[in-house]
């Protein structure tokens, strides 16, 4: 059985070291590069010539630059951090509006953009996934995350909170909440538990209401394991422990991470894990409780099943820590509380990643298109600034500046609207 002590060391840390004088543009394009963003340009562009030879001339349109598109990100962004129900809220009277930034690009000017914007401007005819008008972007993005970080040996596979402004959920009529809130896809992540850097993200589209649906995803444990398997892809041979939730948790697919070197701890349910090869006697409940703290253990190989009790029955099953090893659990009210370290690693890992999403998920882009496509791709880089954010405190620039996450997408915004000096600084 391995121990927790016998784990090679981890250290987490960016692979490059930015200078000094690094800004939030610098940090950003870590992940979205001009390369990228001149992609985006020219397939616009081909896209409103497609569009206009389909549908009529458009005398106003004028080809979109690589300085116009990068303000209309910048118009975007600013919707993360002021949180205005429309990104066109700049341009008006109101409450949202912002002189300081409208004058960069007229309103008329930002929804013709907006109406032609493309990251894939035509289909391949050998192209079937539904994501293809984004996926090249997502796997730029991904190759990104994985050159510019090295994450601790601990990460949890988990829907981050995409939720939306709670300020707009407040306010909204019930019909309007339940309208925002319809998606036709899940966005499933693998997160660092000691940075909250995402390291990877997974998209599983709703194609339709049939058994491969979305809401089939929810009920069905084999397509959780489709999911955790893709988001382990690039995690094989790593030694890596995972952390999952009852819907990913199952005997047979720890197993076969166990042969790749991927080692998990995760929360076991009997009405939503896969539980096919668990002893039925201990997923049962005994009739009498037993006392707050104590636990049963069965075992095959390197593999636990942890039985414990706290005011309820919690089953853990891992194959990253030997079940003799003694944790804790403490609780303000009832003090500490013995528990497998298993258990106790468990609960500290997710309640660092609850606090990191407390932290981010209220700086995503409010903006919400209809197409499923680009409400993907503005999650994308909400997550890409987040993490931008995380390499950004981890660096040395950090300590010369000292933005909070708002200051830092206010200066991306300003920097990306050509506000602020975006001179090279390495």
């Amino acid at each position: 059985m391995r121990s927790v002590r016998q784990w090679i060391h981890f250290q987490r840390s960016p692979t490059r070291k930015m200078p000094l004088t690094a800004s939030a543009m610098d940090f950003f394009q870590l992940f979205v590069p001009d390369n990228v963003l001149k992609n985006m340009v020219v397939q616009t562009n081909m896209y409103a010539k497609k569009y206009q030879e389909r549908f009529g001339s458009d005398d106003t349109w004028i080809d979109v630059t690589l300085t116009e598109m990068k303000a209309f990100l910048g118009y975007m962004i600013s919707t993360s951090i002021h949180h205005c129900e429309s990104v066109l809220s700049i341009w008006s009277s109101g409450f949202y509006s912002n002189k300081s930034i409208a004058l960069i690009m007229t309103q008329s000017r930002f929804e013709k953009i907006l109406k032609y914007f493309h990251i894939v401007a035509f289909r391949s005819s050998q192209t079937t996934h539904g994501l293809y008008k984004i996926q090249p972007f997502l796997d730029s993005l991904q190759n990104g995350f994985d050159s510019a970080f090295r994450p601790s040996q601990a990460q949890v596979l988990h829907e981050p909170l995409i939720d939306e402004d709670p300020v707009f959920i407040a306010t909204c009529t019930e019909r309007e909440l339940r309208k925002r809130k319809k998606r036709k896809f899940s966005l499933w992540v693998r997160q660092c538990s000691s940075t909250g850097f995402i390291c990877q993200i997974y998209v599983h589209l709703k194609e339709g209401s049939g058994a491969d649906g979305l809401d089939a995803l929810k009920n069905k444990p084999q397509l959780h394991s489709m999911v955790a398997k893709s988001l382990c892809q690039n995690a094989s041979g790593k030694n890596y422990i995972i952390f999952t939730g009852p819907s990913i948790t199952s005997l047979n697919l720890f197993e076969e991470f166990e042969k790749q070197a991927i080692y998990c701890c995760g929360l076991l349910s009997t009405r939503k894990s896969d539980c096919t090869g668990l002893p039925p006697s201990m997923l049962n409940n005994p009739d009498t409780p037993p006392s707050r703290g104590q636990y049963r253990i069965r075992m095959k190989g390197n593999m636990s099943l942890i039985c414990w009790y706290n005011k309820g029955h919690f089953r853990f099953l891992t194959n990253a820590y030997s079940p003799v090893q003694q944790g804790v659990i403490i609780k303000r009210k009832s003090g500490e509380i013995p528990c497998p370290l298993a258990v106790e690693a468990f609960a500290a890992h997710l309640s660092y990643i609850c606090k990191y999403d407390d932290k981010y998920s209220k700086y995503f882009i409010s903006h919400k298109p209809n197409k499923t496509w680009q409400q993907v791709f503005w999650f994308a880089i909400s997550i890409a600034i987040n993490n931008a954010y995380i390499l950004y405190k981890m660096s040395e620039a950090y300590h010369v500046t000292r933005y909070s996450r708002a200051q830092f997408g206010e200066r991306l915004v300003k920097e990306l609207l050509g506000l602020e000096d975006t001179s090279p600084s390495h």
